[in-house]
């Protein structure tokens, strides 16, 4: 499944690399930010594994949507935060916020067809 697998390329590297996402996390939350990084790195994981396989695909679409939804707040503190910073890494954090809809709308598709 090509989006399920664009999606996971772009993710992983940032995952991997990590400490950017830790300052995203809420503070309100319990545990580490790391913890929650790593987290969420593993969930992304489980839910391309479910966009994969045609038997899960449906209920792995709707988890990857809601997920979507679930991570937005973050990448809007992403880019408030990196408001200051250099103007290609404000450009970057910008635009996930737009990015975010198709994403979300093709889950749900995917969750409505299985394709």
């Amino acid at each position: 499944m090509a989006p399920a697998g664009a999606v996971r390329s772009l993710e992983t590297g940032a995952h991997r690399r990590g400490a950017s996402f830790d300052a995203t996390v809420p503070k309100a939350l319990p545990g580490s930010p790391r913890g929650w990084t790593q987290a969420s790195g593993a969930a992304e994981l489980v839910l391309a594994a479910g966009l994969a396989i045609p038997a899960t695909r449906q209920a792995g679409a709707r988890a990857t949507a809601l997920f979507f939804v679930a991570v937005f707040p973050a990448n809007v503190k992403m880019a408030y935060d990196w408001r200051n910073r250099p103007t290609a890494a404000k450009t970057l954090a910008y635009a996930r916020l737009p990015l975010q809809v198709p994403l979300i709308l093709w889950a749900r598709k995917a969750a409505r067809t299985g394709q």
